[in-house]
């Protein structure tokens, strides 16, 4: 017999003891080594859902149909029914009483096979083990399903993983051409995420917007050199071109297969359009401006104010928070801004950070002029 057989749990359940003690010898013979018998088939019923609720569940119930206080009928019905996330439990019919109405009622509440009364060692030993193999195949399947979802899983986390470095890479590769440092696509994507939180976001919405904020300005990767770095104002020419990376983010990101990929899109597209309809690239005002849109026009900016820039140097952190506050209903939202505000306050910390990594991008910087 082969082990996995061998090392089965099968409860035997008949009214009278003469054909339990029978039965569970006709198994014992052949190497059956776990075979629990009762007489009353509510005590049965009680053993099987204990073994379950243990984790020690047994592999096949033999049950006799005629049985006072609770019927062979009406235990299939209830292992069914109690037992239903082991729908792959073989229950063997064992009657006297075998005929096509019992027959086809049994099967109608879960049976998986029957043998008749007066039964032959053979053909016991025979249907028990065709259960017992089915069962066995059933639980390796399953076993195989777990280990394959669980590669699968790895696989994908393995995936994601190399996703987000790459976006992350794109993101810094169209930061390093116009910035000293990588640094401001990580603030913009910190600050975004903390007024996603503190306008109600959902923990999910603040994560993808924290990994798809620092892809707002990706389209600057198609804007040259001589308008990207340019130390002056921009001439009404550059300005649309500048103007043009938007459209450009927006079409790198476009088509992808991830919500990630999506939300960096919607992003890319509406973080220069206002409040007040007078952005860019399509005028959108208001509530008509996607929410993750505006949360990440206002980090953006306000990252910009605080940090030296080839157009401009950087402004105190007092004078840029003054100047979000002048932009409530202008070129940001007042729930945005209000948010921003209650996050500078839960924060205080975060003014020391953005003052650091101001100072820091200046040392970047003089150290960039003086080795060039």
């Amino acid at each position: 017999m082969e082990s996995g057989l061998r090392d089965a749990r099968i409860l035997v359940v008949d009214d009278e003891p003469v054909n339990t003690l029978l039965l569970g010898r006709v198994l014992a013979a052949v190497g059956y080594q776990r075979v629990e018998t009762h007489n009353d088939a509510e005590e049965a019923l009680a053993a099987l859902f204990a073994a379950h609720t243990a984790d020690v569940p047994f592999d096949l119930v033999c049950t006799d149909l005629h049985m006072p206080r609770l019927s062979g009928l009406e235990l299939i019905e209830r292992v069914r029914a109690d037992l239903a996330h082991d729908d792959g439990l073989p229950i063997l019919v064992i009657t006297a009483d075998l005929t096509p109405e019992a027959e086809q009622e049994c099967l109608e509440r879960g049976a998986s096979d029957f043998v008749t009364k007066p039964f032959k060692g053979p053909q016991v030993r025979a249907r028990v083990a065709n259960l017992l193999r089915t069962r066995l195949l059933q639980r390796q399947l399953r076993e195989h399903a777990t280990r394959l979802e669980e590669a699968v899983r790895a696989r994908t986390a393995e995936l994601e993983a190399a996703h987000h470095d790459v976006l992350e890479r794109l993101a810094a590769a169209a930061e390093y051409r116009d910035y000293t440092t990588g640094q401001h696509t990580q603030r913009v994507g910190h600050l975004a995420a903390l007024l996603a939180e503190a306008l109600g976001c959902e923990a999910h919405t603040v994560e993808l917007l924290r990994r798809a904020a620092p892809l707002h300005d990706v389209g600057k990767i198609a804007i040259p050199d001589t308008i990207l770095l340019k130390p002056g104002p921009l001439s009404e020419s550059e300005f649309a071109q500048m103007r043009s990376h938007v459209t450009a983010g927006a079409q790198l990101l476009s088509g992808g297969r991830s919500e990630l990929l999506d939300v960096a899109e919607t992003i890319a597209r509406t973080h220069h359009e206002r409040w007040d309809g007078s952005g860019y690239p399509h005028g959108l005002a208001g509530d008509a401006i996607p929410l993750i849109g505006q949360v990440v026009a206002a980090a953006d900016v306000f990252d910009t104010l605080v940090n030296e820039r080839p157009y401009k140097p950087a402004w105190p952190v007092a004078r840029a928070v003054d100047e979000m506050r002048r932009q409530r209903g202008r070129w940001f939202s007042p729930a945005v801004v209000d948010a921003f505000l209650r996050v500078l306050e839960a924060h205080p910390d975060l003014v020391a950070t953005l003052e650091a990594a101001a100072r820091h991008d200046q040392a970047e910087r003089d150290q960039a002029a003086q080795r060039g």
